[in-house]
């Protein structure tokens, strides 16, 4: 990878991190298909993303709820649905990450697309469901499948669907941060064990450690390190300065601002999706 192109995935990174953990949806949801588009294969980019969102995730959720845009004190609402979403989507991501290994991305890409298209308009004409754990479970299980599968797709499901079920955009925006990192964890290590298996010539719990270090390391067929390092730079200088921008803005305006972005996500996947 050349300087030129390290520095402009750190910028990437930077402002696709930066409307994420502002509005609770873009990151991977842009990136993933901008990255492939750069050439880059999806099976290094989805990792890349995964570990990269963590990191932000953990360092923005702990803002949003130092500015109290959300709590997650132990009867919150906020922690509840946080255990939910998590609860529910852990195995899912598991389970996505090892069939991203086999299904044809553009079919991925195309339901991620009208899925996040549709959340985008029922928000923007203000549509609303009671809230119940059941459909937070559905909100947890849906939005895990899409990022095991594709490293995007988490943010819009999670913080629009919470939205729609009735709970306050801003703390929202702060559950849906804060979730990502125990999901994006998940799928990242599903990625690495599963990949190490693939290319693993014998039985994975037989080979010495030291050696199974070495090759995710050093080996580029595992992982792309360069990628990886800059996601992670782009996303922790901006994590902790982006929560302030949704402690600024009116909870009137959230659905003005939230709908349409959520609708330009989708119609950014579908294109670019059916471009490449």
């Amino acid at each position: 990878m050349s300087l030129g192109l390290f520095l402009l995935i750190i910028l990437l990174a930077f402002a696709c991190e930066f409307i994420d953990a502002s509005v609770g949806m873009g990151y991977g949801t842009i990136l993933s298909p901008l990255l492939i588009g750069m050439g880059f294969d999806p099976l290094f980019v989805i990792p890349a993303l995964l570990l990269s969102q963590a990191v932000g995730g953990l360092t923005a959720s702990l803002s949003h709820a130092r500015l109290r845009n959300v709590s997650f004190s132990p009867r919150s609402k906020d922690l509840k649905i946080f255990l939910i979403i998590t609860g529910a989507g852990i195995l899912v991501t598991i389970f996505a990450a090892i069939v991203a290994l086999k299904i044809p991305k553009v079919v991925l890409s195309t339901y991620i697309g009208a899925l996040v298209l549709a959340m985008g308009i029922i928000i923007l004409i203000n549509l609303r469901f009671s809230f119940s754990i059941k459909k937070m479970v559905g909100v947890g299980i849906i939005s895990a499948f899409n990022k095991g599968l594709s490293g995007g797709g988490f943010g819009p499901i999670v913080t629009s669907g919470q939205i729609i079920s009735g709970h306050k955009a801003k703390r929202a925006v702060g559950v849906t941060t804060l979730s990502e990192a125990p999901i994006c964890i998940t799928g990242f290590l599903t990625f690495l064990i599963g990949k190490l298996i693939i290319q693993s010539e014998g039985s994975l719990l037989s080979r010495p450690v030291g050696e199974i270090a070495r090759t995710v390391f050093l080996s580029q067929s595992i992982l792309r390190w360069d990628l990886m390092i800059a996601l992670l730079i782009g996303v922790a200088l901006v994590a902790p300065i982006a929560p302030l921008l949704t402690k600024k803005i009116h909870r009137k305006l959230w659905n003005y601002i939230l709908g349409p972005l959520i609708i330009l996500l989708g119609a950014w996947v579908l294109i670019k999706t059916h471009l490449l």
